[in-house]
This record gives structure tokens, sequence and C-alpha cells, in this order.
């Protein structure tokens, strides 16, 4: 029987962290050809993007992934984002499942900048269903209810023992641990860049970057830059490097999460735990041509389940909200995890696995250049 070739088109490693469970159930099923693209990890040094081999890469191949530039003879090519050469990969079954939650307009975008094609478009929740369908640069695409397979490992219970985790790390396994993970742009991460180190002195700080805050392209140098000079002077805190490309075992291990647009906020609701919002202007953040940067103003998110803050000495309360939520958060907390996210069960890939499988078979709906 011939085999299903079937290619991942991760483009940034960080989005292998959203597919992993699903890449994990595909290598076990020997029905299929499995193969990885990583073309698009680059890092810029003045004017020059420079292609990056992350030591993640080196690991995949010794434990037998198969990378590949080739484009064409997939029957399937499964994606974290819009492609912006999806006419390369020829009559296939272009499959996107985004690669985070959140309330970024940017998929949007590129559905409008790169339009033309027919996507199977994996998503976790009926509002993001919506929205899509909602999108006037959709075409022919198709939108399908999943899940969200990125968490299934922290329902199956993978990060249940957290003190070996937080060892490691070298952080206090008896102390609350909270997460910081600011997005690149918008960002709070210049406002914050000393209060969120002073205000979590009793915890343990762990602070993601977003790897575009790494890379120089998207956004500049010193976004890293001015977290590697302070996180060495506060002992309880640490900055992940570049190479931790998967956010869900530090969601798993951390109590509380603060941030303001990122994916991590709307993961937290679905963990069943809670954050904290740094509130942005944006009735101000907007593109050159006028479009919004966010979906939602982020001062309306998750009201009445997560404290909003505006500057960094509310830091101190807000955590302790967190810690400590009330009757009427959680209530609220439960009401937003019902809106924005199908089935927590941890079986999305599953699910996943199943439609692709379902959609190949039936025929009719692949991306026909």
């Amino acid at each position: 029987m011939k085999k299903i070739k079937l290619l991942f088109k991760i483009g940034y490693i960080y989005h292998k962290a959203a597919l992993d469970p699903v890449i994990d159930l595909i290598l076990q099923d020997e029905k299929y050809d499995v193969w990885f693209s990583l073309d698009m990890e680059k890092r810029r040094y003045f004017i020059f993007d420079i292609p990056y081999m992350s030591k993640a890469k080196s690991h995949w191949e010794k434990i037998g992934y198969k990378f590949t530039e080739e484009t064409k003879g997939f029957d399937i090519v499964i994606s974290g984002d819009i492609l912006r050469n999806a006419k390369q990969y020829g009559k296939t079954l272009l499959i996107m499942h985004i690669h985070g939650t959140g309330i970024k307009f940017s998929f949007h975008r590129n559905l409008a900048r790169f339009p033309g094609h027919r996507y199977q478009i994996f998503v976790e929740g009926k509002p993001r269903v919506e929205s899509f369908r909602n999108c006037e640069h959709l075409g022919d695409s198709q939108v399908h209810l999943i899940g969200l397979p990125k968490i299934d490992y922290f329902f199956q219970d993978k990060y249940q023992d957290k003190k070996p985790i937080l060892k490691k790390l070298g952080l206090n396994p008896n102390k609350k641990t909270i997460l910081y993970a600011p997005t690149y742009k918008p960002t709070s991460l210049y406002l914050l860049k000393d209060d969120i180190f002073e205000y979590t002195k009793a915890y343990n700080l762990i602070v993601k970057l977003h790897p575009y805050s790494w890379m120089g392209k998207y956004a500049p140098h010193k976004q890293h830059r001015i977290y590697e000079r302070r996180v060495k002077k506060y002992p309880h805190a640490i900055l992940l490097p570049f190479e931790e490309y998967n956010i869900v075992p530090f969601q798993a291990i951390s109590d509380v999460a603060i941030g303001e647009a990122s994916a991590s906020l709307f993961d937290y609701i679905a963990l069943n735990k809670f954050g904290i919002i740094y509130d942005l202007p944006c009735d101000k953040l907007v593109h050159s041509d006028g479009k919004p940067y966010l979906e939602t103003d982020n001062r309306d998110l998750f009201v009445g389940a997560f404290p909003h803050i505006q500057k960094g000495v509310q830091l101190q309360a807000a955590i302790e909200q967190a810690l400590n939520p009330t009757y009427e958060m959680k209530q609220k907390a439960n009401q937003y995890r019902d809106k924005y996210f199908y089935r927590l069960d941890g079986q999305a890939s599953k699910r996943f696995v199943e439609k692709m499988e379902k959609l190949y078979y039936d025929g009719g709906f692949q991306n026909t250049p």
C-alpha cells in the first residue's frame, strides 16, 4: 500500500509547539511517510538575515526526523501559518493550524496578502471559527473546529510533577512561579523591564520572550538584551533561551502568567489558571494601513476573571489576586473557557488526525493552484 506523503511545513521552530502532539501521533502511524521543512529560521544582523541552525533541529535529525527543501509531491501539507509560496506545493491537501491562540489580526492580514489558495483551517474554538468565516479574504478555504492540540499533554498529566523541572531550572520548588510572556509587538516588555523583577522577588520568575524578540527582524535585538542584562541581578528569575521553543512545559509548571496580547493568556484560561493583563492603548495601535494590531481591545480581555494593570507598581497586588481568585473570578473564567475553547480533554490531536484523514480520503478538498 502506497504511503501518504506528508510534510510538516514548520517555518519557524516555535510554530512546532502547536503541532507536537499531532506530530507524535502521525509519526507512530506506519501509513505515513513524514517529512519536515524548516526554512524561515533566521536572525538579522544589521541588514542581513543569517540562517540560524537551531540545536533543536540537530536533535530531531538524530532521532529520525527527515528534513527537506522540496515542495512538490506531498499528499498533505500542514503549516502553522499562511504560506507565502503556497503555489509551489502544487495540488495538495493544505492544512493550516494556527500556531498560537490570541487576539492578533496577523492571520487575516496574511490571507489578504497571499490570496487565492484553499486552506483547511483547524481551530481551537467557536470564536475563531466565526472570525475566519467572517473574514472577507477566506475565499474557498474552510474552517474546522477540533480544539487545541498544543496543550493535550497538559491534560494527559505529562507535566504533573513540577519539582524536577523547577530544580533543573535552578528555581525553588517550594515557591509559587510567575511566567512573564510578553509578545514582541505591541508589547509591555519595555514598560515592565524593571518592575517585573522587583515585584516578583517573593516568587520564582520565568521570562519567556517571543522568538521574534531574539531574531532582530520583526523586533530589535535590544528586546532580549534588556532582559539578559537584568536577569543576572535577580536570583529568583531566569530568562529562557531562544532555543526553548515550546512554552507549554513552563505554562504547566507556573501558577500565574503575565502578558498583554500573547497567546499564553488564552492558554492560561484553557489550563484553568489565572493571569494578569497589562493594558495597552489599543485605540492607538494600528498598522501603517490603518488596520488594528489586535482583533480585540486587550483592555476588555477576560474582564472579571484576570486582573488588569496599567503600571508595574500594581503587579504585587495583582499577583496576590491571581493566586487567590475569588468565586466570581472563577465563575467568569469558566465562562470564558467555555466560550473560547472546544473540548479541553487532551484529545484534540486525535481529532486533528481524524478530520485530516476524512478530508484526505473523501477527496475534493485540495488546494489547486
